[in-house]
């Protein structure tokens, strides 16, 4: 079995997968102290569960911000560096099966790739991403356990935080229902609980994430959002997104390996021939 391997080296966290015969091989999260650790740490346990040996693997290809520290082959093995954006493009493609679309990677920040064809382009982002998330949950909840946030966030209601259309208007606007967010926070008291806290900051920065999307696409005729990154393990994502798909004509696309597609990108730059996801 000849296998490429894509690693997506975080500052604390390594996402890595493996491509083989144009099929995933069950991809792999491990967090360690530094980006070195990480990826070794994230290469010995991939190749140890999936029983993979070291003469099994092709190439390996590693890419974002932690990639810049290592600067020798992995193991003695073939490593090259792959780009990130053009990984977030060609990983999203894989897994959607879309050929034109708007990549929105929600990483710390989020950017965006547009992808028409085999033609992959970085448009921009936005400073707004699960950074965001973690540092006011810090601030407000006292906590950046994102996985409590996400439960508190279940028990919270969403209109003691956002001022909605109905709150300001009798009637609904133009295109806007009476339950679309008219100001994030505007609503927000004192006394406010903890639960619709946590509702109200995922929520500042999903539909901020969606809103600048949206607005992203504006004149291109794209109406397809592929979503990858940690964030969109959310629960909550499952909610909005819909919300503003019917609200604005679009769709919000996650895949099944969302979490991985730019280690699966950076794979499917190795130089190895893979058709896409079937």
């Amino acid at each position: 079995m000849k296998i490429a391997i894509g690693i997506d080296v975080g500052i604390s966290t390594t996402k890595i997968v493996g491509l083989s015969d144009g099929k995933i091989v069950k991809p792999l999260r491990i967090t360690a102290t530094d980006p070195v650790t990480s990826l070794y740490g994230a290469f010995g346990k991939y190749l140890y569960d999936n029983q993979i040996e070291l003469f099994d693997v092709e190439k390996v290809m590693i890419t974002g911000v932690g990639s810049a520290y290592i600067n020798k082959p992995v193991y003695g093995l073939p490593t090259e560096k792959a780009d990130e954006f053009l990984a977030d493009g060609l990983g999203a493609r894989f897994e959607s099966r879309l050929d034109r679309m708007i990549v929105v990677s929600m990483g710390t920040g989020t950017s965006l790739v547009q992808c028409d064809g085999d033609k992959i382009n970085h448009i921009g982002g936005i400073g707004i991403g699960g950074g965001t998330l973690n540092g006011l949950s810090r601030l407000l909840l006292n906590t950046d356990d994102i996985k409590h946030i996400s439960d508190l966030a279940i028990k919270g209601d969403i209109s003691n935080i956002n001022l909605q259309i109905g709150d300001i208007s009798a009637n609904p606007l133009p295109g806007l229902p009476m339950d679309a967010t008219a100001s994030l926070f505007a609503n927000a008291q004192g006394n406010t609980s903890r639960e619709d806290i946590a509702l109200g900051l995922i929520c500042l920065v999903l539909q901020s994430i969606g809103s600048a999307t949206i607005l992203s696409a504006l004149n291109s005729g794209i109406k397809d959002f592929v979503m990858i990154g940690n964030l969109t393990l959310l629960p909550q994502c499952k909610i909005l997104f819909p919300l503003m798909e019917k609200l604005y004509g679009v769709n919000f696309v996650i895949p099944k390996y969302s979490e991985f597609c730019t280690a699966i990108g950076a794979a499917l730059q190795s130089g190895i021939k893979f058709e896409k996801n079937q």
